[in-house]
């Protein structure tokens, strides 16, 4: 696919802007012309071209994050169990985590995606983060290796696993809730999650009640009804921890 001058520009100052070390942003410049193509490959939606875009980069991609997580962790959490680990990298690989980097690095503003797709905001977040693993994929297929990947990656890194780390139900709200209901022999917690605005972009659209013996023990929001329902897990716990609750 022919790439015009203007959109090497965009990419290469693309790179540029990304933390990566220096010597390899030399990797990508109007000489290497075959790197560049990769990375418009990478930011490239399937709706402005079915034949050539970011899927087979993103299945790359994916290998790779999995890898250099699962290396981050190792070093980083030595003593860390086996489980733990495991537990640790599906934070460290999600979509929710990899939109996140998508939006630090500004992706969107370099993303080619067609009309259709491009009106679809629903769909916004997750090609911003299938997008980004692509990226990933195009960046090894560029360089040929690990390292300078992992170390551009590990300060997003550092500051996610730190957050986990801290939370004593490392995120996994509705898991933890299910756990401590039948510890205590209560019924297994149930989700009723309505839509409140039709707005994509609104933090609040879902509205989820969680219930737990036809009781309502909390509430939540979020922008999807995975997002409202882990939410009010999350409520339904903190409720948990400052009430007795008595079989």
């Amino acid at each position: 696919m022919k790439i015009s001058n203007q959109r090497v520009e965009e990419i290469i100052n693309f790179i540029k802007g990304l933390n990566l070390d220096q010597k390899y942003k030399k990797e990508f410049t109007h000489s290497k012309i075959k790197n560049i193509s990769y990375i418009n490959e990478s930011l490239t939606h399937s709706s402005a071209n079915s034949e050539i875009n970011y899927e087979n980069l993103e299945f790359l991609g994916d290998a790779v994050l999995r890898l250099i997580a699962s290396d981050f962790i190792k070093n980083k959490y030595p003593y860390m169990l086996v489980g733990e680990r495991s537990e640790l990298r599906s934070h460290l690989v999600s979509d929710q985590w990899l939109e996140e980097v998508g939006k630090k690095i500004e992706i969107h503003s370099v993303l080619i995606i067609g009309k259709k797709a491009l009106r679809d905001k629903s769909a916004k977040a997750t090609i911003q983060a299938e997008a980004t693993e692509a990226l990933i994929g195009a960046l090894y297929e560029s360089l040929t290796i690990l390292e300078p990947i992992k170390d551009w990656l590990i300060p997003f890194w550092e500051k996610k696993s730190k957050e986990v780390l801290a939370d004593p139900h490392r995120k996994n709200y509705k898991s933890a809730l299910q756990e401590l209901t039948q510890s205590k022999g209560l019924s297994i917690p149930t989700y009723k999650t309505i839509e409140i605005d039709k707005k994509h972009d609104n933090p609040e659209r879902f509205f989820c009640t969680v219930y737990i013996k036809n009781q309502s023990i909390a509430e939540g929001s979020g922008k999807s009804m995975k997002q409202a329902e882990k939410d009010a897990a999350n409520q339904a716990l903190k409720y948990f921890e400052k009430n007795i609750i008595d079989k």
